[in-house]
């Protein structure tokens, strides 16, 4: 298949189309400098513009561009690129493909579980309500994106990730250093919810949907959230390390502002509904699977 990919460079775009190209797919990246040759199609969302054309024999794309939501304060002119950078990004891509005289199949385009906002203990699937805080709020903009290739007919799937687990990137790649360091704890009360999902099977989730006939929101989860103080105490004992200095609530706010409420502070206890129902099986299913294999595979480089 020749698969496009936005968002290349990023975490899961860097894992997808290793995975891809090691099932002989051919991948095209969507790039916003000058293409390199015939494997890249120059965009620039913020200014609406691509290569529409380039893009006739694509079989299938995966779009998975975004500003990071994790790197500096959530100021206006922050908030305004998170927002822009995934519904622009994803309206404009959407409606290219859709105006293609051979379309692709499928359209697999990025969310998040930040969709079901703040919920407590409540356990959500894909059927759940939306949210009513910032990062809710652009989910539903983001998915609403991709009405384009919903209405002509090109099967759209919204992989609505949770926290992706990676021992060199993300929120595993940043807890590491302070835990291996003995000074790692809890955050508030440790009683917000953690949706986590190895890297291995977002990538084998990613390419089950690929090939196979979703359709709609997919949480990208596995099948066992754990409590962020769940989570501080078997990543110590992976480890081998005490988890015993927390970082206050007020500390968290103080340090990262709203930014610090929405990704430290708060939680989504969410299921992977649509994977588990559709067949997929996950490698990793339990925190302390994930976390052994990922850090094994830090170990070996």
């Amino acid at each position: 298949m020749r698969i496009l990919v936005s968002g290349s460079h990023g975490l899961v775009g860097k894992a997808l189309i290793n995975s891809l190209r090691s099932d002989s797919h051919e991948i095209v990246r969507l790039v916003r400098g000058k293409p390199a040759g015939a494997t890249e199609i120059e965009w620039h969302p913020n200014q609406e513009k691509i290569d529409a054309a380039a893009l006739e024999g694509i079989d299938a794309a995966v779009h998975l561009a975004g500003e990071s939501i994790a790197s500096g304060r959530w100021t206006d002119e922050k908030k305004l690129a998170i927002r822009d950078s995934r519904v622009k990004g994803t309206a404009l891509l959407s409606d290219a493909l859709a105006r293609l005289s051979r379309p692709p199949s499928v359209f697999v385009s990025a969310s998040a579980i930040g969709y079901y906002g703040n919920r407590g203990d409540e356990l959500l699937t894909e059927k759940s309500a939306p949210g009513d805080d910032f990062l809710a709020s652009v989910c539903v903009e983001w998915e609403n994106a991709t009405i384009p290739t919903i209405e002509k007919g090109i099967r759209t799937v919204h992989a609505r990730f949770g926290i992706i687990l990676d021992p060199k990137e993300g929120a595993l790649g940043k807890m590491l250093t302070p835990f291996r360091m003995g000074i790692g704890g809890r955050v508030g009360d440790g009683k917000q919810w953690m949706s986590w999902i190895d890297i291995e099977d977002v990538v084998n989730g990613l390419k089950f949907l690929i090939e196979g006939s979703v359709v709609g929101p997919v949480n990208f989860v596995a099948p066992n959230p754990v409590t962020n103080a769940e989570f501080t105490k078997t990543l110590g004992r992976a480890l081998s390390k005490p988890t015993l200095i927390p970082v206050p609530a007020f500390a968290a706010r103080l340090a990262f502002g709203e930014m610090g409420e929405a990704l430290l502070l708060s939680g989504q206890r969410v299921k992977p509904g649509v994977l588990q129902q559709s067949g997929f099986s996950f490698a990793y299913s339990t925190l302390d699977s994930a976390l052994r294999h990922l850090l094994d595979a830090d170990k070996r480089g």
